[in-house]
């Protein structure tokens, strides 16, 4: 099985190989359409902003290349926002893959944004989360989130409820990080690697 992580200049990157490199999967990582579209799987990470990751997208046309593949593919973190319609943060127009906007948490006193640490999903309704416990814990970082729409599949509360976890046909997506998740995030590493 032939596994990609798409280059695109955001971070946690490796981060993502040793998770990868723990599950005995070996992978490629880069910005080659030829090698994207050949790939069995596509995992999207990253983390960083939201319009400097689009501007590579661009330059590398893998704004158009991505939402044409058909492979299983996954996105986390900043991934799963571009994968949305527009982001919030420097008013970034995204792929539109998940047609649902990406909004900031609005600052309540006494809680901070970004959200950063662990927290518990529910609500599941994909097959990556199949194996789960309920309310499992894992771990966010982030000051934009997706609200819960038609495509959600796990969802957590902060501030609001929003999207842990997007789906559309091919295209699944998480906003916490898996790669950091313990064997909550494992599983769903897993289980995305062989569905």
């Amino acid at each position: 099985m032939k596994t990609v992580i798409i280059k695109y200049n955001a971070g946690n990157v490796q981060s993502v190989m040793y998770a990868l490199e723990r599950l005995g999967v070996s992978y490629i990582y880069t910005d080659e359409e030829s090698e994207i579209r050949s790939a069995d799987r596509v995992i999207f990470p990253g983390v960083g902003e939201a319009s400097t990751a689009m501007a590579y997208l661009k330059e590398k046309k893998l704004d158009l290349l991505i939402p044409e593949l058909k492979q299983p593919f996954f996105g986390t973190c900043i991934g799963m926002q571009l994968m949305c319609k527009h982001s919030e943060e420097n008013d970034t127009k995204c792929m539109g893959i998940f047609d649902v906007d990406v909004r900031r948490f609005s600052a309540i006193p006494g809680i901070k944004v970004p959200h950063m640490g662990w927290n518990n999903i529910s609500n599941y309704g994909s097959e990556l989360t199949q194996g789960l416990p309920d309310n499992a814990y894992v771990y966010f970082v982030h000051s934009y989130a997706a609200p819960i729409c038609e495509y959600t599949v796990a969802s957590c509360d902060y501030i609001v409820p929003f999207s842990a976890m997007l789906k559309k046909d091919n295209f699944h997506a998480a906003q916490f990080h898996c790669e950091i998740s313990g064997g909550v995030g494992q599983q769903i590493m897993e289980n995305f690697l062989k569905n």
